[in-house]
């Protein structure tokens, strides 16, 4: 059973503020629903206008364009966010790329390598330095980076640019949770594993071969749904999740834990 077959009955995050980057679609749409739902006042922001905008409307939050590349932009959306709402308590940085000339080290370009840092690491190190002074003045935050189960575990399908990109998304959170721990501040690296999402849709449907060698790896047998991401996020987003904090967690269907996975 997944939270999408259920009624969410939780409201812990009435009155907080939550950003949302990517929040057009797959994981970052899903949380919108889901931090919605929980009371929280929901900003999308995605690069894609029509998706963004859309989001927002049926959350009933707040849509930001916004290029996470771009320092300015970046700011622009966490001060619309305090200005509209009167808070910043949740960033999720969520945005993120796994385009197809992304693949061995020996095939991937400078240039491929490059996009890929600065939408999954870079657009991270911006959001987070746009977001904790807010936190400062709060008293009060949680920070929530994707990254990803690959961060902690080694492919033989490489996504080179990928792969370090969200172990460098791991290192970041845990190091900025340590060092924003007593000021009340929470950040955490949430890890998924493979995701039921447009972007895996995309990236197997090219290559049914690695989808089929990465899918016998999970102990549940199938991919994720974006509304268990969601449930996760929203948890670490909670004060039910106030003791963890500068950790990887990890909903992966028990992937990293496995040797040889049930027939």
């Amino acid at each position: 059973m997944t939270t999408s077959d259920t009624e969410i009955v939780c409201r812990r995050l009435v009155g907080r503020t939550a950003v949302i980057t990517g929040a057009g679609s797959g994981i970052g749409l899903a949380t919108a629903r889901r931090l919605a739902s929980e009371g929280a006042n929901v900003v999308c922001a995605d690069i894609d206008e029509t998706a963004g905008k859309a989001a927002a409307e049926e959350v009933g939050g707040l849509f930001v364009k916004v290029d996470v590349t771009s320092p300015e932009e970046v700011e622009a959306l966490f001060k619309t966010a305090f200005d509209t709402y009167g808070s910043v308590d949740i960033a999720f940085n969520n945005a993120g790329i796994s385009p197809p000339d992304d693949d061995s080290i020996l095939t991937t370009g400078l240039e491929a390598w490059k996009r890929v840092q600065d939408v999954n690491l870079t657009s991270v190190y911006l959001c987070c330095k746009a977001a904790l002074p807010y936190m400062q003045r709060q008293g009060r935050g949680s920070i929530i980076n994707t990254a990803s189960f690959v961060a902690i575990m080694g492919a033989a399908t490489s996504q080179i640019s990928y792969t370090a990109s969200k172990g460098g998304v791991l290192a970041m959170s845990r190091e900025l949770g340590v060092q924003f721990a007593r000021e009340g501040i929470r950040v955490n690296a949430l890890c998924p594993g493979p995701v039921n999402t447009p972007l895996l849709q995309e990236l197997f449907a090219k290559d049914p071969e690695r989808a089929a060698r990465r899918l016998v790896h999970i102990p549940l047998g199938r991919f994720a749904e974006p509304t268990e991401i969601a449930a996760a996020v929203a948890f670490l987003a909670s004060d039910d999740s106030s003791f963890i904090n500068a950790t990887d967690f990890l909903v992966d269907g028990g992937i990293s834990g496995a040797y040889v996975t049930p027939l």
